[in-house]
C-alpha cells in the first residue's frame, strides 16, 4: 500500500475524488494517484495526490485536459484540490453524472463516469444509501 493511503483516503472521505465511488464497496483499497503526473514533473507532495477508484485511474491516466464533448475545446481536467465537485458535476436521479461546466463534462468523457457498469453500481449504493455524499471542501 502506497505509504500516502492513509493521509490521501482520510481527506477523500474514502471516495474517488472523481467519481465519489464509495471505497467500502470494493474488497480492495483505492489507488492514490498523482493530479498533475509524475511523469510529466507533477511532484509527491500531498497537494498533488488524490484518491482513485480503478476504473477513474485508468482511465484518467497522464492526462490533465479533455475535450468538453460539447464544444470540443480542449480544457482542464477537474482538479480534486483545488476545483468544488458540486460547481463542475451534479448526479441525477438515475445516477448518471451530469457535467455542470466544460470541466466537469470533459472530465466525465476523458473517465467514462457513466458506462452502464458505473451507472448499475451507482444505482446499488444508492439503494444502499452509500452514494452520493462525503466529500465537502
Amino acid at each position: 500500500m502506497n505509504a500516502d493511503y492513509p493521509a490521501t483516503a482520510g481527506r477523500a472521505e474514502h471516495r474517488c475524488e472523481y467519481c465519489r465511488a464509495p471505497e467500502a464497496a470494493f474488497n480492495f483499497p483505492f489507488e492514490v494517484e498523482h493530479i498533475h503526473p509524475s511523469s510529466a514533473g507533477g511532484p509527491g507532495a500531498t497537494a498533488n495526490l488524490a484518491l482513485g477508484c480503478r476504473l477513474c485511474n485508468l482511465f484518467k491516466s497522464a492526462a490533465t485536459t479533455a475535450a468538453d464533448p460539447g464544444t470540443g475545446e480542449i480544457v482542464p481536467l477537474f482538479h480534486p484540490r483545488t476545483d468544488r465537485w458540486e460547481e463542475h458535476f451534479r448526479v441525477q436521479p438515475g445516477g448518471t453524472i451530469v457535467g455542470n461546466t466544460a470541466i466537469g463534462r470533459a472530465t466525465i468523457e476523458k473517465l467514462r463516469m457513466n458506462s452502464p457498469r458505473q451507472l448499475a453500481a451507482r444505482q446499488l449504493w444508492r439503494t444502499l444509501r452509500i452514494f452520493p455524499g462525503g466529500i465537502h471542501r
